[in-house]
């Protein structure tokens, strides 16, 4: 967010950007103003390539989701069944087991939070990606408004309506960039240590205290 505001504000010291070709309906919704503003949020989460940024994040939120659940459940039944097995074990036997099982949750923990993360990164580069995108056309429309300057709605504490150009901007972007592609590098599988493996069966145990 810092990254896409900062960029904005530097449009004001882009000076001769050649502007492109545009629609009769977008030239009339731009303003003929020294200063536009605009709103950052909804420019990304309206344009076609946002809905689509946001729609494949979504997804695979779900889909890490129904992950976490299942092997959740998988660790959950096989607490339960070392739970059982704890009353026929001696503490020696048992401990490995339990050691081993306390391994593979934390694994389990760890992977996962590292694939939480690693969407959340991809969220920031898709808009990241957008901006850059963005910036020559806005630039264009900035120079259409014959403006030297756009800002964030956000900064701005008093002003004549008529100069936002957010509609105007998504209807460009739209028409340029489409809904885009995602990213190349595909989203991570689950790691290895992510889904948990049954626990060993241990060998026979013979009570204290018996003959063999």
């Amino acid at each position: 967010m810092a990254a896409m505001r900062g960029a904005v504000r530097a449009l004001a010291l882009v000076l001769g950007l050649g502007a492109g070709p545009a629609a009769a309906q977008e030239a009339a919704a731009v303003p003929k103003a020294p200063i536009l503003t605009l709103d950052q949020d909804r420019l990304f989460a309206a344009s076609a390539f946002g809905k689509r940024a946001l729609a494949d994040l979504e997804t695979a939120q779900a889909a890490l989701l129904a992950e976490n659940r299942e092997i959740e459940a998988q660790l959950m039944a096989e607490e339960r069944a070392l739970t059982e097995r704890r009353a026929t074990m001696t503490a020696e036997a048992f401990a490995p087991l339990a050691e081993e099982f306390d391994r593979r949750v934390t694994a389990f923990r760890s992977a996962q939070d590292a694939k939480s993360r690693d969407l959340l990164k991809k969220r920031d580069e898709e808009r990241q990606r957008f901006l850059q995108a963005a910036v020559p056309i806005l630039g264009e429309l900035m120079q259409q408004a014959g403006a030297v300057a756009i800002l964030s709605e956000e900064a701005i504490v008093l002003a004549f309506g008529g100069i936002d150009i957010t509609d105007a901007a998504i209807a460009r972007l739209d028409a340029v960039l489409g809904p885009g592609a995602a990213p190349a590098t595909p989203m991570p599988d689950p790691a290895p240590d992510a889904a948990p493996e049954p626990a060993p069966e241990p060998a026979p145990q013979q009570a204290p205290g018996t003959a063999p």
